[in-house]
């Protein structure tokens, strides 16, 4: 049996089957979720960057969703910026909407040179106890 399984949201983008990589990879409790990033349906970036940043949340969250989680199950947030002193203020109000209660996970952010297109990248740990159960919303979802 493996100890890994690919998750998925209900609507992925076409980045996971262009590039060859599954959007988040649950074993036991534990949900490892590929960098996420504000791109559209058909995988180009949003153009705005307030909107980008948006969609990139918005991606987590229908990735969270597909293991049966929520942010709540959020506990290791890293960000990486290509132009952290545009972003950083952007990131952190759609943090405060996405995480809105205490216990806050915990936050590293890193400026990077690169995102393929993207100005920004959401790289999550999430604990979900649902997963280990087996009772998770994966969609199945395969390519």
């Amino acid at each position: 049996m493996s100890t890994r399984k690919a998750i998925f949201p209900a609507k992925p983008h076409a980045l996971y089957q262009e590039h060859g990589y599954s959007p988040a990879i649950a074993s036991g409790d534990l949900l490892f979720v590929s960098g996420m990033v504000g791109a559209r349906e058909d995988g180009t970036p949003e153009p705005e960057l307030a909107a980008q940043v948006q969609l990139a949340f918005d991606n987590l969250q229908g990735v969270l969703a597909g293991a049966g989680g929520t942010f709540d199950n959020v506990v290791d947030l890293t960000f990486f910026l290509v132009d952290p002193e545009a972003s950083v203020g952007l990131v952190l109000e759609a943090m405060k909407r996405a995480f809105p209660l205490e216990p806050l996970p915990n936050v590293t952010a890193v400026g990077v040179n690169w995102l393929a297109g993207f100005q920004v990248e959401i790289k999550v740990i999430a604990r979900i106890p649902a997963l280990e159960a087996g009772s998770s919303g994966d969609t199945g979802v395969s390519y």
